[in-house]
């Protein structure tokens, strides 16, 4: 068997394999409420039924005014909770885990009227809009909505939750010495809020249930912080509660002219996976251009991570983890028994 297809236990997470779905926005829920739609139901599942091992359902926000747009995802009302149910429900009758990566946008919020974040002296985001900077009890109130909404992600069947760390929304912006500029106790201390937000969010998990946060091991900006730096900061994340990382890379600032970005070549964060895992002794996602299962496998045979996330690799094939089980020699991992007769067995 190949090592894709080894299972993996995680305190009381038990993943049938080393594949997981990456959490990729849809943009597709209904319009203003963050209320999932039957398109996503279609999506989740039909990856489960295709053989992954971990669904992480796509960024969903902690409050109105923190999704990207306003066709994102939500979890600040008990409204929410049955739609989620469904589909995580539906997703697990079919073999599959299911989590989902709570968050919350910042100032790269573009719908709302008026985006937050640490600082108001940064960027403004892609609809122009300069961000105001939250007053010290507004992050303070922010913490609580991150441990609400997970609790809402509890009752709503998940087997574990991911907390959005990277990619330049609110925690990243937060941890970011070339973003957060604030002179208060969370200026002061830049993984303040993110160690915050994990201990809220441990103590309404089950004991057992693993916490995955996605972190940024670089920022492609000029002035942007290294891998050390992302080091320090999950070394902080993990004695907090996280258990176990996803790395991925990007900020949330011009390039400027310093940056050479590698993003078209395989497997181009995981030297990032690797170093986090050696340095921290800790279980990590890779991700990256990781779509062709030889290359996937090698990840895995080389130990530079445990698990193998795929984003636009499952865009294109809802079935892409049995696909690439049998395409690496494991015929004895059948398809659901529905379509069996697609396959050939050895």
């Amino acid at each position: 068997m190949s090592n894709l297809s080894q299972p993996l236990q995680l305190k009381s997470l038990h993943l049938p394999n080393r594949i997981v779905m990456a959490p990729m926005c849809q943009y597709s829920a209904e319009a203003m409420d963050g209320m999932p739609t039957n398109w996503h139901y279609i999506h989740y599942v039909s990856r489960a039924i295709g053989g992954t091992g971990l669904i992480i359902i796509e960024m969903t926000d902690v409050e109105p005014d923190g999704r990207i747009s306003n066709q994102c995802l939500g979890l600040w009302s008990d409204e929410h909770v049955p739609e989620f149910a469904r589909i995580i429900r539906d997703a697990q009758q079919y073999g599959a885990k299911v989590g989902i990566q709570i968050a919350h946008a910042g100032r790269k919020a573009e719908d709302s009227l008026e985006p937050v974040g640490p600082c108001d002296e940064t960027n403004p985001n892609r609809a122009g809009k300069l961000p105001r900077a939250l007053t010290t009890s507004e992050v303070k109130a922010m913490v609580q909505k991150f441990q609400d909404a997970a609790r809402r992600a509890v009752q709503a069947g998940v087997d574990t939750i991911e907390i959005h760390g990277a990619h330049g929304y609110l925690i990243h912006q937060f941890h970011s010495p070339a973003i957060n500029r604030r002179n208060d106790e969370y200026g002061q201390d830049l993984t303040k809020f993110g160690v915050e937000v994990i201990q809220a969010i441990k103590s309404v998990l089950p004991e057992e249930m693993p916490l995955i946060m996605r972190v940024s091991a670089i920022e492609h900006m000029d002035g942007g912080y290294d891998i050390n730096h992302a080091i320090e900061v999950c070394s902080k994340y993990q004695s907090a509660g996280v258990d176990v990382f996803h790395i991925s890379t990007g900020g949330d600032g011009p390039a400027g002219k310093k940056i050479k970005f590698s993003g078209h070549s395989p497997a181009y964060q995981v030297p990032f996976a690797r170093a986090i895992k050696q340095a921290l002794n800790v279980p990590v996602i890779a991700v990256g251009n990781l779509d062709q299962p030889e290359v996937a496998e090698s990840v895995l045979v080389n130990e530079d991570a445990d698990l193998i996330a795929i984003g636009r690799g499952m865009l294109r094939d809802p079935y892409w983890a049995v696909h690439a089980l049998h395409q690496l020699g494991d015929h004895q991992v059948e398809p659901v028994k529905q379509y069996k007769r697609g396959y050939p067995s050895k």
